[in-house]
């Protein structure tokens, strides 16, 4: 148990990787990020085939004779299917998708496997996807902070060179285009991170069966943090805004992820046990 534990965590982070990875190419069309994003991925298919090889050969049978196996084959066929999408019709954006639906899965099939074994491996893995899910949301706020710094920046040097303040350290804050741009790409890795944290979170509360767990105000607050940063995303790549404006709109996004990580805290139901 302890070795299949070690197998889904190496999963698990090497998915998460890919789906960055996925989402960077997917905003910002870099097609580095989406060939690094490809390769994770194709690690990740190699070590679910080895689970699925294991089951075949050492445990002699095919894994799908339960809802548990049947996820985890699912989740294979997903990341399968997804390659070859990637390598032969070049359609990206439903990549990112499909391998998103597909660690939704796996990661809904380790919580039935830690369900049916009580064993300590199992309620380790428990703490380790709480752990995970704390860790990446604390991590893509750092990113947002970021951002939001950036912002500030910019709506200084702004506001200096549209006075023509001559002041020579003005200049260390960075061109206005660096400043945005550097905005976007930290809401960019943000953005995926928040949300694999949200479905870690929603997955550990189903195997731990919480109570009120989607009327909690901490998640509803997160899940309100990772809209208004999508919609920054939607109104930067559709809607073609930038600068000040952009600006702004992230001081105010800030402000919502502040509100959610203070005061939602305190109000939660098992957030701060």
């Amino acid at each position: 148990m302890v070795d299949i534990r070690w197998l889904y965590e190496g999963i698990f982070v090497i998915y998460i990787l890919s789906l960055i990875g996925y989402f960077i190419d997917f905003v910002q069309q870099n097609r580095k990020a989406n060939k690094v994003a490809f390769w994770l991925l194709c690690m990740v298919w190699l070590l679910q085939t080895f689970f699925l090889f294991h089951q075949l050969v050492v445990l002699k049978r095919f894994p799908i004779a339960t809802l548990t196996d049947s996820l985890f084959f699912y989740a294979w066929v997903l990341v399968t299917f997804s390659i070859i999408m990637n390598r032969l019709f070049k359609v990206h954006f439903i990549v990112f998708f499909i391998n998103l639906f597909g660690f939704f899965i796996l990661v809904m099939h380790a919580s039935l496997i830690v369900q049916t074994h009580v064993e300590q491996p199992g309620i380790q893995l428990v703490h380790e996807i709480l752990i995970s899910h704390i860790s990446l949301a604390i991590i893509s706020y750092g990113f947002f902070t970021i951002s939001f710094l950036f912002s500030i920046m910019y709506m200084l040097q702004y506001r200096f060179l549209k006075e023509k303040k001559a002041i020579k350290w003005i200049w260390r804050l960075g061109d206005l285009e660096r400043l945005d741009v550097f905005t976007f790409r930290a809401i960019t890795i943000g953005v995926p991170l928040l949300l694999i944290a949200i479905i870690l979170g929603f997955v550990w509360a189903y195997a731990e069966n919480v109570e009120f767990y989607w009327f909690d105000l901490k998640t509803i607050g997160s899940i309100l943090v990772l809209f208004v940063y999508i919609v920054y995303l939607l109104l930067r790549i559709g809607k073609r805004y930038s600068g000040k404006s952009l600006a702004f709109y992230n001081t105010y996004a800030f402000l919502v992820l502040v509100i959610n990580f203070f005061l939602f805290s305190t109000l939660s139901n098992f957030h701060i046990q």
